[in-house]
Formats: C-alpha cells, structure tokens, sequence
C-alpha cells in the first residue's frame, strides 16, 4: 500500500511550523497590532516555503492595514530591539528582535499597498492603504500571493496559490502580460523560481515570458546579476530547469548574449553525434559544482567559446584550440557588462583561464609542477579543483572514475606539499650555525640537544620559528644548566 503525501499545513499548523523563537516573535506583534485594531498578516514567501516544507521559514515578512508610523510604533511595542527604515515611504519598516538562544529575527512590516505604473520605467506610483486582497494581487506569482493571520494562522489565497504549489506550477497572478508588463524583472524571477523550486511554468505565462523578453532591457545589470546569481545557486538539479526556462523563453538571448552561441547548440552540436551537447553538458556542470558563486558562474562559463573556436580536422575530430583564454575573455566582458564586483570578475576568469588544467594532470607530475599551478590559481586554488570535479559529464563509468581520480590525486599531492611546507616551518629558530657563533663552540651532539629543545617548544606553541632573540635566551638558559653542577 502507498502511502499518501502528506498533506500541507494550514491554519494554525502554519504558525506551528515556524521555530519557537519565531513563533514568539509572530505572537507578539499579533498582540500589538490587534489591540490596535489593526490587521496583520504573514506574507509571500515565507507562506510559500510553510507550505511546500521544503525550506525552512526564514525571515518574517508581514502585510498590515496599519500605516508605516503606526507600524513603527507596534513594533517597538512588541519589543523590536532595532527598528530601521527599509523604505517608509513605501510603507516598509524593518525590525530586529533578539532572541536568547537563536540568531537575531530579522522583520519587515509593510502597510497593505497598490502600485500604478504610468509608463515603462520600473518605478511605479505606490498608493498606501486599501485591502489584503489588493494587496496580494499586485504580487507577481500566485504561489507568493497567500497570507496567513499572524493571531491564527488562517491562510488567505485568492489566487489558488496553494493549488499551484501542490502541483509544482509556477502562474502569474491575474493577466500574465500585464504582471511582466509592470515589472519586467519578474522574467527573471519566474526563471530563478524554478531553478529553487523546481516547478514548471504554466503555459500562459511561458508564452507571456516569450512575448516580454526584449523587455528585460529596461533592468539595470546589477539586478540581472544578482536574479542570475541566484538562479545558479538554486537547489538540487533545478538549475539546469532554470537555464533551460530563460532559453526556451528567449531571456538567455537579453540577459546572457555571450551564450547564445553555446544555447543555440541545444539538442546536438554542427559536428555530429559524435560531440556531445555543449549546452546540456554546461547546465550538468553547473549543478554539480558545489553552490558557490563564483564556481558557478565559472562553471556556466567554461566552455562559452568553445561554438567559436571549433575545428574539424582531417580524420573528423573536433578540436577547440585556445577556447579556455576565448571563454576567459568573453566571462570579463560578460560579468564587467552586469557590473559584477571585481572580486568576483576576477575570480570567475582565472577559474575559466585555467579549468582544463588539472584535468591534464599525471601522477608524473614534479612537486614543482603542482606548486606552479597552484600559485598561478591563487585565491582560487580549491574552487578551481572543485570546478574540475565538476566538469566531468561522460556517460560511461570508466572515463567519470578515470577523471575523479585525477583530482583526487592532484588535491592529495598538493595536500602533502603544503604538509611538508608546514612541517618545514616547525624547526628550531637557529641552525648549528648559529648555535655553534651564539656560544662559540665547535660542532658536537649539544646542538642536537638545543635545536631538538628549542623545536619542541616551536611544535607546542611556546615559541615563535621567527623569534631568534627568545631561543637565543632559552638555549643560554639550556647551555646554562647544562653546564652547572649537577646538570644534565
């Protein structure tokens, strides 16, 4: 017999689903705000994370009948620790509560609103007051526009949003167009909500994506950048969802020109069955790079030019000469253009540059060898070995196996480099060199004694490699009692 799924919580098992710091926190502010006569509700995605108990609640966002100054004055009540402005004069107020044995509880609070956009700036009119079901309305996917009661729990959904969660759907609120036509940022969104959730995008609102695409022009590149990022950084395999929906929708083609090229390949490549899909192999490497920014996008990236540097050669082999510095270039210009902070800019490009290295890598390797590229990754030693591991998407056994064991050798050699270079720096501070002008005595077994003395007290920590004025002092003190009456 199956068991049946279980069923989501709703109502009061809402509020019983967040921790018990949260809870108190929620019980306060419910306690505030109505005594005041005043409605507040737990909105967006928290409710949505509740319901599909699949990540845990995290901060808590409300919706409240009650103006911004009075919201601000609620929470104080309530206890807030911290109260600061996240943009009151469109009615958000931001709250911090401490909590004894948890993280601090970050709030934000924010007066029921309707928004007008008067022309295609991303900048709308924002009309303060109204109802909750205004309210929801203006949010961008049904999935995000329910609410629950802070006091009890009670789930407001006028736009089946839990309908569309239990079956994993992903629908714009009202009319599709108008809701891209607002906000052309939530092409995105809908792009980055399946890479996190998982869902698949109704039909409607694909075809509305599709239709609105060129519209993502009007977003400023940071925020592009930071929808991307997130995207990449979604869950499990949901990723390669995620890349596919800005692909199918012709969001790549506005968001990410630089890939169109390797996009454009989807369902095989100009050379035969025997190249594999540059653009499924890409969105397997982005899921099985672990979920770091950089290694991320790096891995997003890796092969970009590879559609422009293809040869065929006379006995029908493909090559890809010089697409590792192609695709580092074109990353710069890609992740400059977004407006990507330099850190990450660089980091990104040097992972690019040099991620077919260590798949090059013999157990023939000198020493020096592995410290060269390891001094030339920098910064980027371990995302660069991750990346590696990564980039491994052949269907057969064998050739996965072969590849995981050369990175596993190359960490490992590296890893007893920098185990032997720690253990060079546990020596005595002064050679026999030195011992032998400190005391001005010819070579003999009592070196061996003081720099065996003097290396003990580096291994225990009493005593810094550098500090040769100390172990001068301590060898005196060591010669000193040697040499006394009764010494050793």
């Amino acid at each position: 017999m199956i068991p049946e799924p279980p069923q989501p919580p709703t109502d009061a098992l809402i509020l019983a689903a967040l921790s018990p710091a949260q809870r108190d926190v929620v019980a306060r502010l419910a306690v505030a705000f109505g005594a005041a006569g005043q409605e507040l509700y737990l909105v967006g995605g928290i409710v949505r994370d509740i319901l599909n108990r699949r990540r845990p609640p995290r901060d808590l966002d409300f919706a409240t009948s009650a103006a911004p100054a009075a919201s601000r004055r609620l929470g104080e009540a309530a206890g807030a620790s911290a109260v600061y402005d996240v943009g009151e004069r469109f009615g958000t107020i931001g709250f911090v509560f401490a909590a004894p044995s948890d993280a601090p509880i970050n709030v934000e609070v924010t007066t029921y609103r309707a928004e007008h956009y008067p022309d295609e700036t991303r900048f709308p009119t924002v009309q303060l007051g109204g109802r909750l079901e205004d309210d929801l309305a203006r949010r961008d996917f049904t999935v995000n526009a329910m609410a629950a009661d802070a006091a009890t729990g009670r789930l407001v959904d006028p736009f089946s949003g839990q309908a569309d969660l239990a079956q994993g759907v992903l629908r714009a609120v009202g009319d599709p167009d108008e809701r891209f036509a607002e906000d052309p940022l939530r092409l995105l969104r809908a792009a980055r909500f399946v890479a996190q959730l998982g869902f698949g995008i109704h039909p409607e609102t694909r075809e509305a994506m599709l239709r609105h695409a060129p519209s993502l022009g009007r977003i400023s590149q940071e925020r592009i950048f930071a929808e991307l990022t997130r995207l990449l950084l979604g869950e499990e395999r949901y990723p390669k969802d995620g890349l596919e929906a800005l692909r199918e929708t012709g969001l790549l083609d506005v968001a990410i020109p630089e890939l169109a090229p390797l996009a454009a390949e989807a369902g095989g490549s100009p050379s035969g069955p025997r190249e594999k899909d540059l653009w499924e192999h890409t969105k397997q490497v982005v899921v099985q790079a672990p979920p770091r920014p950089v290694v991320r996008w790096a891995a997003l990236l890796h092969d970009a030019a590879k559609p422009l540097t293809r040869t065929v050669d006379a006995f029908g082999e493909v090559h890809f000469f010089g697409h590792e510095q192609r695709s580092a270039d074109l990353a710069r210009k890609l992740l400059r253009r977004l407006k990507a902070d330099r850190a990450s800019q660089d980091a990104v490009v040097r992972l690019v540059e040099l991620h077919a290295r260590p798949a090059a890598y013999e157990p023939d390797w000198t020493d020096s060898a592995v410290r060269r590229l390891a001094l030339e990754a920098g910064d980027v030693w371990a995302d660069l070995l991750d990346l590696a591991a990564a980039d491994v998407t052949s269907a057969r056994e064998h050739k996965r196996q072969a590849a995981a064991a050369r990175v596993a050798a190359l960490r490992a050699q590296f890893a007893r480099l920098e185990a032997e270079h720690e253990l060079a720096k546990l020596q005595s501070p002064l050679d026999g060199h030195e011992l032998m002008a400190l005391f001005d005595r010819g070579p003999g077994i009592w070196i061996k004694h003081v720099k065996e003395h003097l290396r003990e007290l580096v291994i225990d920590g009493a005593l810094d490699p550098g500090d040769q004025v100390a172990a001068a002092r301590i060898a005196r003190e060591l010669i000193a009692a040697e040499d006394s009456p009764g010494g050793v």
